[in-house]
């Protein structure tokens, strides 16, 4: 990780006995290394899950952390996320001789990060670990808040738990490794943030010139989103709210979700599929009376200024997608529930929303 822009100070998630801190720097190397170090200091064993294009592009990251260090690597992309990934890598932890007192780190994307928490969450009926992502989209939203798990056939994030991560270290400089398109996946994730929490940022990103990984705003950006997530997830940890709450953070997802299932996960990056489902959640907003036609083209602008769809590559069949829907851990009484837009900065939950309007969204994102 080569340096860049020095970013604000370390931000506390408060919550009781698991308070942590994530921090974010421009290169997170040596923060990493000094809770490795300590931890492995006070007779604790240490094991490192990583992105197999992590493990390749940033070996001298690895090798300051300490080769030494067992390390299981992680196939790129969401189809990792599955149950036997998830096996082979608890029989890794057992192989290593990890207990109750041993400490994972989680080196990579959404994906590693969610299935290392999930394993660290399961393993020994929970243990500790840390999380360093690399993306963009895992820096403003998965690594934070303790969601863990990974996807089944019949949909993403069937299988889960909230284990927070015992603190969350952010490197800026290492997005300057990623494809422009990764890149861009993770902007729908700040868009969804500045969308559902903080105008101000929305209009940010319709008025700053389009954010790339070496923006000097970038590292404020992602200490702005992470601020809103914490808000977020300390009201509402675990996703009980009647209403509102945690649910609010899944703007677009519903969506998003039914169209990884149904495409097959890989073939859209979750950024690229939350993108979509973005502006799926406004058009419903505007079906429901909640805003106005104008705010489409405002959130569409947006993403496509970062480099994000509006709609479906291809056709898919509108009765697969709301049978996905359907099976999504968020679907209450059998039927979706829904994120929209009370306006562009503040979001509510709605049920019961009429199948048949869904279908007409559907139709609207280029389904048929």
């Amino acid at each position: 990780m080569q340096s860049g822009v020095q970013a604000p100070e370390p931000l506390q998630v408060d919550l009781g006995d698991r308070n942590y801190n994530i921090f974010i720097e421009s290169d997170a190397t040596a923060s990493v290394k000094q809770a490795i170090d300590l931890a492995r200091s006070e007779g604790r064993r240490v094991a490192l899950v990583v992105d197999a294009t992590v493990a390749g592009t940033q070996s001298a990251f690895l090798d300051a952390l300490g080769r030494e260090i067992p390390c299981f690597e992680v196939p790129s992309g969401e189809k990792s996320k599955s149950l036997g990934i998830y096996g082979r890598l608890l029989n890794f932890l057992a192989a290593n001789h990890l207990d109750r007192q041993s400490l994972v780190v989680a080196l990579g994307g959404g994906v590693v990060g969610d299935l290392a928490g999930f394993a660290a969450a399961s393993y020994l009926r929970g243990i500790d670990f840390l999380n360093v992502p690399t993306t963009l989209l895992s820096m403003v939203d998965s690594s934070v808040g303790g969601k863990t798990g990974i996807n089944l056939d019949a949909g993403k994030n069937l299988v889960g738990f909230f284990h927070q991560p015992r603190g969350v270290f952010i490197g800026t400089s290492i997005l300057e490794t990623l494809s422009k398109r990764e890149f861009a996946s993770g902007m729908a994730e700040v868009i969804k943030c500045g969308m559902l929490d903080d105008e101000e940022l929305f209009r940010q990103l319709e008025r700053a010139p389009a954010l790339t990984p070496g923006s000097s705003a970038l590292a404020g950006v992602i200490h702005r989103c992470c601020v809103s997530k914490v808000r977020i997830v300390k009201a509402d940890e675990r996703e009980m709210a009647s209403s509102g709450g945690r649910a609010l953070l899944n703007l677009g997802h519903t969506f998003a979700h039914a169209i990884e299932n149904v495409a097959g996960y890989g073939t859209y990056l979750h950024g690229e599929a939350v993108a979509i489902g973005l502006v799926g959640a406004t058009r419903l907003s505007v079906a429901l009376g909640r805003i106005e036609a104008s705010d489409v083209n405002r959130v569409e602008r947006v993403l496509i200024r970062h480099a994000l769809p509006t709609s479906l590559r291809d056709s898919m069949d509108v009765d697969r997608l709301i049978e996905a829907m359907r099976r999504d851990k968020k679907v209450r009484g059998g039927a979706p529930r829904f994120v929209v837009l009370k306006a562009v900065g503040t979001a509510e939950t709605v049920d019961g929303v009429d199948i048949d309007l869904v279908a007409q969204m559907w139709r609207q994102l280029g389904a048929t």
